[in-house]
């Protein structure tokens, strides 16, 4: 216990001295991260912060683990995975000290922190089994290398996530490594007891610099760093007993920053962007917009986790079939708090995916009747053919009127007319517009008039407007032959 204390105070005493030599560091290297619309501070703050943290908690870990005691002959058993656990984390670091000071797509990271999840899966470290009741073990043989890899990426990228106000990752982080390195003294797991208060010991340090108002950020680096580190630890403490308390704490403990990747993963597929896009609609966020202050939001998302924290506790005492329930109850504690706060909306949630599939089926059908006209097209031969191919198209495509003026064999001007009959009381919504047309003769040129309509929808507009040109631009007017072929 006396080593468990010397630990946790050394690193914290190394962070205090360390994290203001990185903020002196960052701003002579101009690694700051500086205001803008999805960030909620107002002048440039060094966002480096995870250096310290590493340098840290890794500093003071090595040495503990080769000491002539417990601690020594317990890393010894199990020195292949701890190597690979330091090795990976320390490769996530430096990743996220590249994109702090370079910058990295979102895609190079996810790609990396995949690789490096499954590599610490071929050394053995996965969840292979969990107890979920007192006659129920589930064995997920080869299922548990997904599994684990799903696992660590995501309480990585959750972590990553959760840092959008000041102290938020680093404090939610340090609850997280509070309770692992529990759980670990309750298993009798001394490596990760010491490796998680080594990094509870450098948050704590850390938290003086981060918390509101801020002197450094964690940046990628560090929040990086801390999910990947406490995804990995998390399933090495699984692994010595199958019993549900492995995982479930560790999900109660981050279950707000899970909750919040879940949800903005959901709300970036109903409207349709890319999983990798920003976003302003975060959990922190939806308090900040409910009038708190930013170091009030971050001490409410404090309680929350250690209420999830503390109630799941509980399942330490108790067998398999009520920790089951217990580990329900929480998460449903959770979802009503995600609730109350507007991250959760079931009628917009429900209205949103009939609209996105009202949405795909509609460009399906648009694609389709592309296709099909395609084929119309190729078949054009003459002028005349060419306008009742486009025609066809403008009906297809839900066009009210089309109009291509014209210049005549003897140099006078006709106009070539199409309108769809409608049937409707009043006259229905439109986008009116010009597209360009080349004509047979070499000249100016001329531009097709077209009446498309709204149909409730502008975004299809767009759509059936693009097609539409698609098939006059690989099918113009010049392109037709001289003479017919019979």
């Amino acid at each position: 216990m006396k080593t468990y204390l010397c630990v946790y105070l050394g690193s914290a005493f190394l962070s205090l001295v360390v994290t203001p030599a990185i903020i002196w560091l960052a701003h002579h290297l101009k690694a700051t991260d500086r205001p803008g619309v999805r960030t909620v501070h107002s002048r440039p703050i060094p966002r480096i912060g995870g250096v310290a943290i590493f340098v840290s908690a890794i500093g003071l870990v090595l040495p503990v683990l080769f000491l002539q005691n417990a601690i020594g002959d317990a890393f010894h058993e199990i020195q292949q995975q701890v190597v690979v656990l330091l090795f990976t984390v320390s490769f996530i670091f430096a990743l996220g000290l590249i994109d702090d000071i370079k910058g990295l797509r979102a895609r190079v990271k996810f790609l990396a922190e995949l690789a490096a999840a499954i590599v610490v899966c071929a050394v053995g470290i996965r969840i292979q089994s969990v107890a979920v009741a007192d006659w129920l073990t589930i064995n997920f043989g080869w299922f548990s290398w997904p599994l684990t890899v799903l696992w660590i990426v995501g309480i990585t990228n959750a972590v990553n996530i959760s840092d959008g106000l000041d102290g938020l990752a680093a404090g939610i982080s340090a609850i997280a490594c509070g309770v692992i390195a529990i759980l670990a003294i309750y298993s009798g797991q001394v490596v990760m007891a010491v490796l998680m208060l080594a990094l509870l010991g450098s948050l704590t340090g850390f938290l003086v610099f981060n918390f509101n108002p801020a002197r450094v950020f964690l940046g990628d680096c560090g929040s990086l760093f801390l999910g990947f580190t406490i995804a990995v630890s998390s399933v090495m403490c699984s692994m010595k007993s199958s019993a549900l308390v492995g995982l479930a704490l560790p999900v109660l403990v981050l279950g707000v920053p899970i909750f919040d990747t879940l949800f903005s993963m959901l709300r970036r597929f109903l409207e349709r962007r890319s999983m990798f896009a920003p976003d302003r609609s975060h959990f922190h966020h939806r308090l900040l917009d409910l009038g708190l202050k930013q170091h009030h939001a971050v001490i409410v998302i404090y309680a929350v986790t250690l209420l999830a924290a503390g109630l799941g506790m509980f399942m330490m005492v108790t067998r398999n079939t009520n920790s089951l329930i217990v580990f329900i109850c929480i998460l449903l504690l959770l979802l009503l708090v995600f609730r109350v706060v507007g991250s959760v909306r079931l009628r917009e949630t429900i209205a949103g995916l009939k609209q996105k599939y009202a949405v795909t089926r509609q460009m399906k059908e648009e694609v389709r009747s592309f296709e099909s006209l395609q084929l119309l097209f190729r078949r054009v031969q003459t002028l005349e053919q060419w306008w009742q191919a486009a025609c066809t198209a403008a009906d297809k495509m839900d066009f009210m009127s089309i109009k291509l003026p014209l210049m005549g064999s003897d140099n006078t001007p006709r106009v070539l007319t199409w309108q769809r009959d409608s049937n409707e009381a009043g006259p229905p919504e439109t986008v009116k517009m010009k597209i360009p047309i080349r004509e047979i003769k070499a000249g100016p040129g001329c531009s097709l008039d077209v009446d498309v309509n709204v149909n409730g929808s502008l975004e299809s507009v767009g759509r059936r407007t693009a097609l539409f040109s698609r098939l006059l631009d690989e099918h113009s007017i010049a392109a037709l032959p001289l003479k017919p072929k019979h």
